[in-house]
Order: C-alpha cells, then sequence, then structure tokens
C-alpha cells in the first residue's frame, strides 16, 4: 500500500517533544525523516527517564520510523553538508530559539537560496515574531503563559498543569498540519515557504470555548473541576464501585438519560428542559443523577447508557486504557523490536487513511544509526571522505 506522504524528503534538526511529535506524524505517514543529532549527545531526550537497556522510553515513543545521523554545525565542513542535503530536501524543521539557526548562518533566508522549494518549519515557545521571540520555553512556562492553567483543577482550587505536555504537543501538531498545508502550496505553484508555529499561539488557539466565555462575560473563567462549564450533565458521577462519565450534551439525550434511570418526569421538569435551565439549576439537578447512579456499578451503567445511546465512559487509568479493547482493536498499542531495548510497546498511528494507512515500520534510532547511510546515499560520499569526517568531528 502506497503512503500518503511517500517520496517527500524531511530533514529534522529538532529535540525534546514539539518538533519530534511534529516529524513523527509526517514519518508515520510515510515521509522519508532523517533525524539530526549532535554528536556523542543526540537529542536531549535521550537524557529523559524511564531507560529500557540503557534506551530512553520518552525518545522511543516519538522518533519511531526515522533515522538517525549526527552533525556538528559548529563545524563549517557539517554546515555545507547540511546544505548539500537541503538542496535534496522537500522540508527541514526545527524547534531552536529563534535566532540560532540565523546565528549558524542556516536561516531560511539562506536555505532558500539554496533551494527555493525548501518548506523550512519551526516550533519556538513564542515564534519567530514579537516581544518574546527570542525567550526560551518548555511546556510548564507556556501552560502557564498560555492561559490552560488557569482554567484546570478543582473549583476554587489553585491553576493546575495539564498531565500530557500540551504545550509542545499542540505546536507539535499545528507544525505538521502547517507542513502538509505548504507542501499542497508547493505542488501547485513549485514555491516553498516558512511555516512559523508558536507554543504560546497554540495553546490560545485550543482556548476555544474559555475566550469566548471572557468575551461573552468579560470574566476570566476560573478551574471548575471535571464539571462542564457550559453543558449539564456533562461530568463523572459516583457508581457504588467507582465513577462514570455521562455527558447528556443535548436536550434528547437529558431524555434519555432519565428514561433510563426511569424517572422521566424529571426531563419534562420545567427548571432541567434546556440546557441553559439546567446550568441554572445544576445544584438541584446533580443530586437527582447522582441518587440514581450510586444504585449500581459503572459496568451496569455502562450497558445501560450504551443500549440508550447516552453518551459515558469510565475514567481509565493508563493500565486499563491500554487494555481497553477499542484502544487494542484500532492498533494504538504496538509492540517494535528495538535494536538495544528489544520488544517495546509504544502508542499506535491515530490517523486511519483508507488508501494511505500509515504505520510503524522501524523503532526510534539509536545515536547516529544511519549516518553513513545518509551521507552515501543522500549526499554521494566515499568511505575515505566519511572517515575524513569523523577524524575532524563533524560528525
Amino acid at each position: 500500500m502506497d503512503k500518503a506522504l511517500e517520496g517527500i524528503k524531511v530533514l529534522d534538526l529538532t529535540r525534546v517533544l514539539a518538533g519530534p511529535y511534529a516529524t513523527m506524524i509526517l514519518a508515520d505517514m510515510g515521509a522519508e525523516v532523517i533525524k539530526i543529532e549532535i554528536p556523542n549527545k543526540g537529542d536531549d531526550s535521550r537524557q529523559f527517564g524511564p531507560y529500557i537497556n540503557g534506551e530512553s522510553a520518552y525518545f522511543m515513543s516519538i522518533n519511531r520510523n526515522k533515522k538517525s545521523m549526527t552533525l556538528n554545525l559548529k563545524k563549517q565542513e557539517s554546515k555545507d553538508l547540511l546544505l548539500k542535503m537541503v538542496k535534496e530536501a522537500d522540508v527541514i524543521v526545527e524547534n531552536y530559539r529563534p535566532g540560532t539557526m540565523e546565528k549558524l548562518g542556516l536561516g531560511y533566508d539562506k536555505l532558500k537560496e539554496v533551494n527555493p522549494k525548501i518548506i523550512y518549519a519551526a516550533a519556538s515557545g513564542f515564534g519567530h515574531t514579537g516581544p518574546y521571540s527570542k525567550r526560551p520555553a518548555y511546556d510548564g512556562v507556556v501552560q502557564a503563559m498560555g492561559g490552560i492553567m488557569s482554567i484546570t483543577g478543582q473549583k476554587g482550587g489553585k491553576p493546575t498543569r495539564v498531565g500530557p505536555s500540551i504545550g509542545d504537543i499542540t505546536a507539535g501538531l499545528f507544525t505538521a498540519i502547517g507542513i502538509l498545508g505548504a507542501l499542497n502550496y508547493k505542488n501547485k505553484t513549485g514555491k516553498g515557504q516558512k511555516v512559523d508555529v508558536s507554543m504560546l499561539d497554540g495553546q490560545v488557539a485550543i482556548l476555544e470555548n474559555a475566550i469566548a466565555r471572557y468575551f461573552a462575560t468579560g470574566v476570566s473563567p476560573e478551574p471548575a473541576g471535571n464539571k462542564h462549564t457550559s453543558i449539564v450533565p456533562f461530568e463523572p458521577f459516583e457508581t457504588s464501585d467507582g465513577e462514570i462519565v455521562i455527558a447528556a450534551g443535548n436536550d434528547n439525550l437529558f431524555r434519555k438519560l432519565f428514561k433510563v434511570f426511569g424517572k422521566e418526569e424529571v426531563a419534562d421538569d420545567e427548571k432541567f428542559k434546556t440546557n441553559p435551565l439546567r446550568n441554572e439549576n445544576y445544584d438541584e439537578l446533580r443530586p437527582l443523577i447522582v441518587e440514581e447512579t450510586k444504585k449500581k456499578t459503572t459496568k451496569e451503567w455502562q450497558k445501560l447508557l450504551d443500549d440508550a445511546g447516552v453518551p459515558n465512559g469510565p475514567i481509565n487509568n493508563i493500565e486499563m486504557l491500554v487494555n481497553d479493547p477499542q484502544v487494542q482493536e484500532r492498533e494504538m498499542v504496538v509492540e517494535v523490536e528495538h535494536p538495544t531495548a528489544g520488544k517495546i510497546k509504544i502508542p499506535g498511528v491515530p490517523i486511519k487513511m483508507s488508501e494511505t494507512q500509515g504505520r510503524i515500520e522501524k523503532p526510534a534510532p539509536v545515536l547516529g544509526e544511519h549516518t553513513e547511510e545518509i551521507l552515501k546515499d543522500f549526499v554521494g560520499l566515499s568511505n575515505e571522505e566519511i572517515k575524513e569526517l569523523r577524524e575532524n568531528d563533524a560528525i
């Protein structure tokens, strides 16, 4: 089966998460991603635990399907090699602090002289313009500045960081989307372009509900715990052995919910007939739901609500999640064989495509695993030339 990005060559200068996440998406869809790392050190995340046989599980989870080569970009001969590779590439991705590539003499203006069709994608904390542009950032910083922490946590509690590194991951997703858009434009016009993605911009973009509420009311939203701020009921409810999330997002689903409870008169109550009324009378409505949900186990309610077509779900921990039959059927946990770590399990490919399905064909590379292969096949160097580069600490 063909892959959607087969034939696309990507030079990946990224490290840690935002950039590697973007290039992982491209690699999963068939692009040839060449990860260019610092000799003897590699991507910073190679030093992040936990480790399996000395290899970072963190690194391996987001660098599958890529090749690794080393280049010391402080050396002129290494820069010259990169420029040769840029001539043959479709995309180059970096997530350095803005200005770093320019200091190396490898900024977009230089690279587009070498290859006018190159797509130059940059993911950074604050973007390549604006007063914060040169500031460094990590996920926790961006979650704090981006507003998401201010609306996360228990009601009345302190702002809370979201568990996954959503500042990085969102930037990675937007970077991949930007690259795909630029590739389509290039296919039509033959022109490359720069894609500039900011982690902070990404946080603003996903706060649609919170920003809409602020501009509608003039009041900054605060943490509301697990309760939805606009839809009722839409939160966890206690069962006889745990909790279940029930999301009755419209009037019809609300009626179905109380039909399952055998109390359709509640759905007919003037105080609960519409979502705005349910919000207004939330403190009265919630105990009526809990009174019912406490009568059965979570699994019993899952069956009854599924049969009635009412959206619901248990609160899975990670062990429960990875063993969930739906997750397994969709191949969202896959096993790969790593040359050092052995058999490992990593998240699968979430984009399902009928004609060009992406897949995980190889594990994350060990540092510099493909250096000689790439220098021979991509750049056309001889064994003697590669040996000389090693002796000069250029690779």
